[in-house]
């Protein structure tokens, strides 16, 4: 679908990449619930700040459509029939047993990078343990090589530089390198005759749907969806959680004493502060939302960090609190295309903050170092000093 003309678009209503906004995501998206809840802006079309709003695009694939992108995304850029056949084949791949087949292999990962914690005295938390932590346990889930670890940071970056500047050339450049690992990687495993049950990349390589095997196009689309929101926002979360257990003592001490609690504890302190920014939808008819008329294949942007954050449903929102209806958090989303590696997310999470908990007695902020809120489209910190106390587990 085509954007509307331009004679037909309202005057901005904000502009989402002013300064005051990027130096703090949070704080700007708050004032526009509460100032503008349905606003229009050239960069991302109209953005939908309220808890209910969101939640009534989520709900409604017949009205609002996942089809937003130039390239092939599978299956987040799909609507039913295609999305409902490519989901049927994806979920399998995070089922209750796979996900907890991997459980030893991700706590590893994290009892690597957080057993010398406490013998440093200041760690850049982003950049030596968060996004490591995201991308090694990515590659290790889909059975990757370790060699790929630092070019698939490097991607992932790249991507979010191009998103941000709204480079379009940039962006096909950078799904091309991809599809170009992919590709390696399939040739790889064709050549060593790899199965269904060597990892999930194989698993894949074998997959079929319209009774036919996966191209290699489809595969690489998959697997970008699933690295570029899974590295970009476990590495956000993994920052945002820590961030947060250092500027809350108290929580911090619930946590240690109870590791039961953090299941839970995890879903609220990233409704508090969310991993993920937004996500877009395209108008298939006009509709009415807040008050404002958006025409036929207009673009809808929803602000997930402002929903979960909205006070005519979440009471305090700034609070932490444990006694939270969960079926509210819209962390993983809702409806049809509700995020299929929740259980995965989930998982390397709670193993993480059970591993960083367990090898650290404190977790402290660097005083005269104050965090770097990261910028859109990514959320938590680019920098985040931080300072651990505790003896390390052998």
């Amino acid at each position: 679908m085509k954007n509307a003309p331009s004679a037909n678009r309202p005057a901005p209503d904000w502009d989402p990449t002013a300064p005051e906004v990027l130096r703090d995501q949070r704080a700007a998206y708050d004032a526009m619930r509460r100032r503008c809840p349905v606003a229009y802006s050239e960069f991302l079309g109209w953005s939908l700040f309220r808890h209910e709003d969101v939640l009534r695009v989520l709900l409604d694939h017949e009205t609002f459509s996942n089809a937003v992108s130039r390239h092939l995304s599978v299956p987040n850029g799909m609507d039913p029939p295609e999305h409902t056949a490519y989901r049927r084949l994806i979920e399998p791949f995070f089922s209750a047993e796979r996900v907890a087949a991997f459980e030893p292999v991700c706590r590893e990962t994290a009892a690597n990078l957080t057993r010398l914690l406490s013998a440093r005295p200041e760690v850049e938390f982003i950049s030596a343990v968060a996004r490591p932590f995201a991308v090694q346990a990515q590659c290790a889930f889909l059975g990757w090589p370790a060699l790929l670890h630092t070019p698939l940071a490097q991607w992932t970056r790249k991507n979010h530089e191009a998103t941000l500047a709204q480079d379009r050339k940039a962006m096909s450049q950078i799904a091309l390198e991809f599809e170009g690992i992919v590709d390696d990687l399939l040739e790889t495993r064709l050549q060593a005759g790899a199965g269904p049950e060597t990892d999930l990349t194989a698993a894949l390589m074998h997959a079929q749907v319209w009774d036919r095997p996966l191209s290699n196009e489809e595969i690489a689309s998959i697997l970008r969806n699933w690295t570029v929101g899974e590295i970009g926002t476990i590495a956000a979360a993994t920052g945002i959680l820590t961030e947060f257990l250092a500027t809350q003592p108290e929580v911090q001490a619930q946590l240690r004493a109870d590791h039961r609690l953090l299941p839970a504890a995890i879903e609220e302190i990233l409704r508090i502060h969310g991993p993920l920014v937004a996500n877009r939808r395209i108008a298939k008819r006009p509709v009415q939302i807040g008050g404002r008329q958006i025409n036929a294949g207009e673009r809808i942007t929803l602000m997930w960090i402002s929903a979960n954050r909205d006070e005519a449903v979440f009471v305090a929102p700034d609070a932490f609190r444990l006694d939270r209806d969960p079926s509210l958090n819209l962390l993983w989303g809702a409806g049809i295309h509700v995020c299929p590696g929740a259980p995965l997310a989930r998982l390397e999470l709670r193993v993480f903050m059970e591993e960083l908990l367990g090898r650290t007695t404190a977790i402290l902020t660097v005083l005269d170092k104050p965090p770097t809120l990261a910028v859109y489209p990514a959320s938590g910190f680019a920098s985040l000093p931080l300072q651990f106390r505790g003896e390390e587990a052998t």
